[in-house]
């Protein structure tokens, strides 16, 4: 198969999929094209894509290669994309998405104890959503399940992996004075 050829069917299935599609089922559409040369062609399509200025790029996201838009032109999406969506995500989801997303796995209770507040309708939201899901349970009594984020997670933050969260920056906890460092709350 010509070069030319793979790459527009490489660029046709990412474009009509919309969402990350990993090399090994590139490889298995187009099967007259190894896994490293799709590699190429995938350089070589982004290479084409920042020569000619174009507003989008193959980028590599949870597992697989995704059509996204670059970043230079973000500001004119979100604001076409303004309008308030009906299956937009309310700042207590985030909240539980940030805490799971961050301690999976991670048991109901264990979030309720962090926030504060029950997470019932969060994590039911998070789950229709599938951003996050059912990982497992735990060795505990009851044998509560433990929540882990999906794929969909990694695909709508735009993350390849969990590890590239960014890091979590705890503030620091100043001792009341005349408490020595270390004792306060024993």
């Amino acid at each position: 198969m010509e070069p030319m050829h793979a790459q527009q069917i490489i660029e046709a299935i990412l474009f009509v999929i919309g969402e990350p599609v990993t090399l090994k089922r590139l490889g298995e559409i187009a099967a007259e094209v190894g896994t490293a040369e799709i590699r190429q062609l995938i350089e070589a399509l982004n290479a084409e894509y920042v020569t000619s200025g174009r507003a989008f790029r193959i980028q590599e996201v949870a597992g697989g290669y995704q059509l996204v838009t670059d970043q230079h032109v973000a500001p004119w999406v979100r604001k076409a994309l303004q309008n308030p969506r009906p299956d937009a995500v309310s700042k207590g989801a985030l909240e539980t998405l940030a805490i799971v997303a961050y301690r999976q796995p991670i048991a109901k209770a264990e979030i309720e104890a962090i926030r504060g507040v029950d997470v019932t309708a969060a994590l039911d939201t998070l789950v229709e959503r599938r951003f996050v899901r059912v990982a497992g349970r735990k060795e505990s009594p009851g044998r509560p399940f433990l929540y882990g984020t999906t794929a969909e997670f990694l695909r709508h933050f735009g993350l390849r992996s969990i590890e590239a969260l960014p890091t979590l920056q705890l503030p620091t906890v100043q001792e009341p004075p005349g408490v020595p460092a270390g004792l306060h709350g024993q």
